[in-house]
């Protein structure tokens, strides 16, 4: 019976062996079949990724050229309204003739006028060319414009109410001041006094040289001489400041000016009274403001702009008899 009962055992485990290895080989043959789907997965993964990355780049080439293409449209469609705009001005009828030209040339003129007075203050140069406008203007027939020559008579008398302009006369106060400076008394005569009544100076002159304080900074005459050598710089400086309208300029200059002059001549009534007109130009603007200056320009370009147009002479005669005859 035990030798029944082994040999049924080792028939068990022989059949057991053999279905363990079919079922290994089995598992073994699906893992591999596994493995081989596996890597054809990935390998079109890989061919979905490389598509992909081809189309995306597809698409930013696309983009990008859309891009160009909308600028070269947006390109064409400004050129449209430039050109658009061009032919309109053509047809405009203002653009053409001598009425045309007589209002370029009234607009030119002004804006002559306004630089000449902005930059260099000049206040001729600007009258004569505010002349020039107003003959310009004149030579218009046109009732439309007649408010126009109102505002450029009101500005040409205000141009003359001003005379030579704030700057022009400051320029000749500085001048005269600079005149009056060789004037001046070296010396006052409480000093001179002095110096009279201590006769003991005289005979210590050899040995030591006394001289009040109060008479000048500067001694020795080199030192007089460049002193009032940088006193002509400083008025040279002020005119400069004057001319470019530098007002900080203009009164960093009077107010060296009135250190040097104090350092240079003893206090006296002509240095004082001198002082004074330092202290009154520097109280005076370099600018006049007048409101009716540049009205007359910005008035003919606000008609211009607004479409200004000149009907023909024979339109206007033939409107004006039709309002005429009842």
């Amino acid at each position: 019976m035990w030798l029944l009962a082994l040999i049924a055992l080792a028939a068990v485990a022989a059949l057991g062996w053999r279905g363990w290895k079919a079922r290994d080989a089995q598992a073994q043959a699906q893992a591999a079949d596994a493995a081989q789907r596996l890597g054809a997965i990935e390998q079109r993964l890989e061919s979905v990724r490389r598509d992909q990355r081809t189309l995306t780049q597809r698409v930013q080439d696309a983009a990008a050229t859309n891009r160009v293409l909308r600028d070269e449209v947006l390109g064409l469609g400004q050129r449209g309204a430039l050109l658009e705009e061009s032919v309109a001005k053509l047809s405009d009828p203002s653009r053409h003739g001598a009425q045309a030209l007589r209002l370029d040339e009234v607009e030119m003129l002004l804006s002559l006028a306004g630089q000449r007075l902005s930059v260099a203050d000049d206040r001729d140069g600007a009258r004569r060319a505010y002349a020039l406008a107003a003959g310009a203007l004149e030579g218009i027939d046109d009732h439309r414009l007649l408010n126009l020559k109102q505002t450029l008579a009101q500005e040409r008398q205000a141009l003359e109410a001003q005379g030579a302009g704030p700057r022009a006369r400051l320029s000749r106060q500085l001048d005269a001041f600079a005149a009056g400076l060789a004037g001046l008394p070296q010396r006052t005569a409480a000093a001179s006094a002095v110096t009279e009544q201590r006769r003991w100076q005289r005979w210590l002159a050899p040995l030591v040289d006394v001289r009040p304080s109060r008479q000048a900074a500067f001694v020795a005459p080199s030192d007089r001489n460049a002193g009032e050598a940088a006193l002509r710089i400083e008025i040279s400086l002020a005119h400069a400041a004057l001319e470019r309208g530098d007002a900080a300029g203009f009164q960093a200059s009077l107010n060296r000016i009135d250190q040097w002059i104090t350092r240079l001549w003893p206090d006296s009534p002509a240095l004082r009274q001198g002082r004074q007109q330092l202290a009154a130009m520097r109280r005076l603007p370099l600018r006049d403001d007048v409101p009716l200056l540049g009205s007359t320009l910005e008035q003919l370009r606000s008609l211009r702009s607004a479409g200004f147009t000149a009907p023909p002479p024979a339109a206007t005669a033939t409107r004006l008899e039709e309002e005429t005859v009842p």
